[in-house]
C-alpha cells in the first residue's frame, strides 16, 4: 500500500501542493518561534565594552526567594572597596573598577562616560595623545572625534549629573564602541557621576598560568553574602546592560505567546487543508473499498501518502526555521522590545518541536479522515462519496462544546484582569474561540444555508440555486473551504483591535493624570531636586513638581527566605512608582487623595492605590523595597485612586532620588498661572539654563511624543506577530481555495457537457465563493466579539473597542476579495479547457 501511496501522489498534485506548502510554512514558524522561545531561556548577551575581562563582578539585580523571578530596574552599586579585596584573592591578577554615566558633549550630543582605568576592559586604545591623568582631561572615542571634528589639544564642553566643565582632549582611542565613548581620570569620573566610593562592575583578569574557572570560584567564595553576582562566558553582557535580566526574560512569555499562537494556526490550518485534499477524493476511497481494499490497507495508504508529504516538507522547512528565529529575534530588537545585546540561541529543541508538531497534526488529521474512510461498508462507500452524508460527528461537536467552555473561561478572567494585563489573557482566548467556532463551524454554515437558500435563488437566479444546493449537499466541504477565512479575518480583526484597545487605554491613563503645562528636562542627565523650588519661584508659574518614575515593591508580611520550589514562599508585589514634590502635585498631575492627604508626603512616606492598601490603615509603616533593592519602611499617610493596572504609588523625591541610576530628577512638571501664555513661560524658564547647563524647557508635548513611541514599539510588536500569523493564515486561504476549486475539474465538465455556459458556472462558483466568504466572515467577527469584548470592558470599561472602524471595513473587504478573486481564478482556469477533455481526467 505505500507503493501505492507513493504513485496516487501524482494524480493529486493540487492537493499534495496546497498540503506540502502548509506544512511548510507551518513548521518554518514553529521552529522559528521556538528559537526565540530557547533563546529567552538562555538569555546569553556576550560582552562587548567588557570582553576582554574573563570574570565581571556586579550588583547582583534579582529580587531573591520570590516566587516568580522579578528584577530591580534601577542598577546595583557596589562598595569601591570589594575591587581590593578581590584582588587579594590567589590567581587574580588584577581587579579592574568600571563606572559608566550618561554625559553631553557640548558639540556631539549624547556619550557615556566611564574611567580611564576600564579602559583596559573592552580593550580601548590610544592611537594619538596620552590617557587623562589631570582632572581637565579627557580622551575621545575615534569615531566620535572624527564625528565632530575634535582633535587633541582642543578642549571641549562636558554636561554630566546636572553640570558643565571644560575638559581638553588629551587623546584618541580605538575600541568596540568608539562612536560614543569618552573617558575621565578615574578620580574624576567617578566625582562627575557623584559614585565616589562605588562602582558598577569590577572586572577581573587572572594571574599568568591560572585557571579562569577556577579564581571564578574563588571570587564567589570571597564575595559570598554580598548582593553581588560574579558573571563569566556570556552572561558578562549582563553588566554591560543589566536590562537584560528583566527584558531577556520577557522574550519567554512573548516567544511563548507567539509561539503558542502560530502553532494552534498551524494545527488548523494544517488540518483544514489535509481534510478538505481527502474528502476530494472520497469518490477514489470509495472504490477501493468496493474491490475489497480492507480498512487497514485504506488506513495505511492515506497515513502512508501524508508521512511521505509531512516528512519532506518538514524536513525542508529546518532549513529556514533557525534563521526565521534569528530574524524575529533582530526585528524585536529593532523595536526596542528587547535589548540589543541578546544573542541568538537555539539548538535542536526548537527543530525537533517544529517537526514534531506538523508530523502530529498531519498524522493526526490523516488518520481521522482515515478512520471516517475505512468505517464506510463497500456498499455504502459510493453512496457517501456521492452525497456526503456524514458531515458531523458527535466527537467534534463534543469537543467543539468543550471549547466553548474554555472560551467563556477565559473572556471572564480577561474582563477581570488590569488593562494592561488584558492582552495576555485575550490572546489565547482568541484561539480558543476559534478552535470552537471551527469545530462548530459546519453547524454554522448548514445553519446559514439554510437561512439563505432562497434569497441567494431569488437574487442570483439558477446559478445561485444550484451554488446553494451544492453546499447544502457538501456541508463539510463547504466548512474546510471556511476555515481559513475565518482565521485570517477573526484573527487580524481581533489582534488588530487588541493593540489599538490597549493603546487607547494607556493614552487616556496618560492624558487623565497630565495636568502640566511645561515640562523641564535636562540635556545632561537629570536636574538637581532643589531647582523645583527655584523653578516655583519664577514668575507666571503656579506650581511645579518633581517627578522621578520607577518601580518598587510591596514586602510580603512573612520574611523573604529561601524555600522549596519557584511554587512556595511569598512574593512580592510589583507597584509602578513615582518621586513626586507635594506642593503643586494637585496642579501638575490629577492625583488626589483617597484617604489621608498628598500634602503629608514629607520624610519616609508613601501614598499607595486604594487597591494595594487594602491591607494597610494610615499611619502604619509599610515594608517596602526600592528599585535599587533598597528595603525601607515607610509610614502610610494617603491612599489614591487610580485607572486599574495603571495604579501608581507615591513617595517624596527625595526619599526616591537618591535610589536611582542617575540621582537626579529626569523631569520637572510645571503648571502656568492664569492668563500666563505657555510659549512665553518656557521662554522665560528657559534663562535659568544660565546657572544649570543643559537645561530644555518644552511643551507637553514632548511627553505626549514619548507616551506615543511607546505605544508604536508595542504596536510593532503586535504588528509584527500578526503580520506573520495572519500572513500564514492568509496564505492558507488562497491555498484551500484554490485547492477547492481546481478539484471541482471533473463537475465542471460535467456542468459544460449538459450545456451550461463558462459564464453560468463562473456565475454559480460566485455565489459559492461569496457564501463561504460570508460564513467565514460571520465566524470571523464571532471569535473577534467573543475576544474583545471583555478586553475592552476591562481595558475601557466599555464593550466597544478602540481604534478606527476603517480597520474592520478593510479587513472584511479584504478577506471577501481575496476569496472571490482566488476561487475565480481558479476557476477560470479549470474552464479553459474543452468540455470533452472530461475523458481524461483521472480520477
Amino acid at each position: 500500500m505505500i507503493r501505492i501511496a507513493l504513485r496516487t501522489l501524482r494524480f493529486h498534485k493540487g492537493g499534495f501542493i496546497a498540503s506540502f506548502l502548509a506544512l511548510f510554512f507551518g513548521a518554518v514558524i514553529v521552529i522559528g518561534s521556538g528559537g526565540l522561545l530557547e533563546t529567552g531561556i538562555h538569555n546569553a548577551a556576550p560582552p562587548h565594552r567588557l570582553a576582554a575581562a574573563p570574570i565581571v563582578v556586579t550588583g547582583d539585580q534579582r529580587y531573591e526567594y520570590t516566587q516568580q523571578e522579578l528584577v530591580f530596574p534601577e542598577r546595583l552599586h557596589m562598595d569601591a572597596a570589594l575591587a581590593e579585596k578581590i584582588a587579594k584573592v590567589p590567581g587574580v591578577g588584577s581587579a579592574v573598577q568600571d563606572i559608566s554615566f550618561p554625559a553631553a558633549l557640548g558639540r556631539g550630543g549624547q556619550v557615556t562616560g566611564h574611567g580611564w582605568s576600564s579602559a583596559k576592559l573592552s580593550p580601548y586604545k590610544l592611537t594619538d595623545g596620552t590617557a587623562p591623568a589631570a582632572d581637565d582631561q579627557i580622551v575621545l572615542g575615534e569615531k566620535l572625534a572624527g564625528r565632530t571634528g575634535l582633535k587633541s589639544g582642543e578642549r571641549i564642553e562636558l554636561l554630566v549629573h546636572g553640570t558643565e566643565k571644560s575638559y581638553r582632549v588629551s587623546g584618541l582611542a580605538t575600541g568596540p564602541d568608539d562612536g560614543g565613548d569618552v573617558f575621565l581620570a578615574d578620580a574624576e569620573a567617578a566625582t562627575a557621576a557623584d559614585r565616589v566610593g562605588r562602582t558598577d562592575n569590577i572586572g577581573v583578569f587572572p594571574a599568568s598560568g591560572a585557571n579562569a574557572r577556577d579564581v571564578a570560584s574563588a571570587v564567589r567564595e570571597v564575595v559570598d553574602g554580598a548582593p553581588v553576582t560574579v558573571l563569566t562566558g556570556d552572561d558578562r553582557g549582563r553588566a554591560e546592560d543589566p536590562g537584560v535580566i528583566a527584558d531577556g526574560s520577557d522574550l519567554i512569555p512573548l516567544a511563548a505567546a507567539f509561539g503558542g499562537l502560530s502553532a494552534m494556526v498551524t494545527v488548523f490550518v494544517v488540518a483544514s487543508t489535509l481534510g478538505l485534499s481527502i474528502q476530494q477524493r472520497q469518490r477514489e476511497m470509495a472504490l477501493l473499498r468496493t474491490i475489497g481494499t480492507t480498512p487497514g490497507q485504506l488506513r495505511r495508504l492515506i497515513l502512508g501518502e501524508t508521512l511521505f508529504l509531512a516528512v519532506v516538507a518538514t524536513g525542508l522547512a529546518t532549513i529556514p526555521g533557525p534563521p526565521f528565529g534569528r530574524w524575529l529575534l533582530s526585528a524585536f530588537a529593532d523595536a526596542g522590545v528587547v535589548p540589543e545585546s541578546i544573542a541568538f540561541r537555539a539548538g535542536s529543541v526548537p527543530v525537533v518541536i517544529g517537526v514534531a508538531t506538523a508530523l502530529l497534526t498531519a498524522i493526526g488529521s490523516a488518520y481521522i479522515a482515515a478512520q471516517a474512510a475505512a468505517r464506510t461498508r463497500p456498499t455504502e462507500a459510493l453512496a457517501e462519496a456521492t452525497l456526503q452524508r456524514r458531515w458531523f460527528s458527535a466527537f467534534r461537536l463534543i469537543v467543539g462544546l468543550l471549547c466553548l467552555v474554555g472560551g467563556a473561561a477565559l473572556a471572564w478572567g480577561t474582563a477581570g484582569s488590569a488593562g494592561p494585563d488584558a492582552a495576555g489573557v485575550a490572546t489565547p482566548a482568541a484561539m480558543v474561540w476559534a478552535a470552537a467556532f471551527g469545530l462548530l463551524g459546519p453547524v454554522v454554515v448548514r445553519g446559514m444555508v439554510a437561512v439563505l437558500r432562497r434569497p441567494v435563488g431569488k437574487v442570483s437566479g439558477l446559478a445561485g440555486e444550484l451554488a446553494a444546493h451544492n453546499a447544502r449537499a457538501r456541508t463539510a466541504r463547504l466548512a474546510s473551504a471556511v476555515m481559513p477565512v475565518m482565521l485570517a479575518s477573526g484573527l487580524a480583526v481581533g489582534l488588530i483591535y487588541m493593540q489599538t484597545t490597549q493603546s487607547d487605554g494607556a493614552d487616556r491613563a496618560f492624558e487623565e493624570n497630565l495636568r502640566a503645562d511645561v515640562v523641564v528636562t535636562s540635556a545632561s542627565g537629570g536636574l538637581p531636586l532643589d531647582l523645583v523650588d527655584t523653578i516655583r519661584e519664577q514668575p507666571g508659574v503656579a506650581a511645579a513638581s518633581a517627578q522621578i518614575p520607577t518601580t518598587g515593591y510591596l514586602e510580603p508580611d512573612e520574611p523573604m527566605r529561601p524555600s522549596e520550589g519557584e511554587d512556595k514562599g511569598p512574593q512580592p508585589t510589583e507597584v509602578s512608582m513615582q518621586g513626586v514634590t507635594p506642593q503643586g502635585l494637585d496642579r501638575t498631575t490629577a492625583f488626589h487623595a483617597a484617604s489621608g492627604t498628598l500634602s503629608a508626603l514629607r520624610g519616609d512616606s508613601v501614598a499607595l492605590p486604594a487597591a494595594y492598601a487594602k491591607d494597610h490603615e494610615l499611619g502604619d509603616l509599610v515594608p517596602m523595597r526600592l528599585g535599587d533593592g533598597s528595603h525601607v519602611k515607610l509610614k502610610l499617610v494617603a491612599t489614591v485612586d487610580g485607572r486599574r493596572g495603571y495604579e501608581t504609588a507615591l513617595v517624596p523625591a527625595s526619599v526616591l532620588v537618591g535610589h536611582t541610576d542617575g540621582g537626579l530628577v529626569p523631569q520637572i512638571m510645571v503648571s502656568a498661572t492664569d492668563g500666563t501664555d505657555k510659549g512665553q513661560l518656557a521662554a522665560s524658564l528657559s534663562k535659568l539654563g544660565k546657572d544649570q547647563p543643559g537645561l530644555q524647557v518644552a511643551g507637553t508635548e514632548v511627553l505626549q511624543a514619548a507616551q506615543a513611541d511607546a505605544n508604536d514599539t508595542q504596536a510593532w510588536m503586535a504588528y509584527l506577530v500578526l503580520g506573520v500569523v495572519v500572513g500564514y493564515a492568509t496564505l492558507a486561504l488562497i491555498n484551500t481555495q484554490v485547492l477547492a476549486t481546481t478539484e471541482r475539474r471533473k463537475e465542471f465538465m460535467l456542468q459544460r457537457l449538459i450545456g451550461a455556459t463558462r459564464r453560468q458556472v463562473l456565475q454559480m462558483m460566485t455565489v459559492e465563493a461569496s457564501l463561504v466568504a460570508l460564513a467565514g466572515i460571520v465566524l470571523g467577527l464571532l471569535v473577534a466579539g467573543a475576544t474583545l469584548v471583555p478586553l475592552s470592558m476591562s481595558v475601557l470599561g466599555t464593550a466597544l473597542p478602540g481604534g478606527s472602524p476603517w480597520v474592520l471595513v478593510v479587513v472584511l473587504a479584504g478577506a471577501a476579495a481575496l476569496t472571490l478573486t482566488t476561487t475565480l481564478l481558479a476557476a477560470g482556469a479549470v474552464l479553459r479547457g474543452r468540455p470533452g477533455d472530461m475523458a481524461g481526467i483521472k480520477e
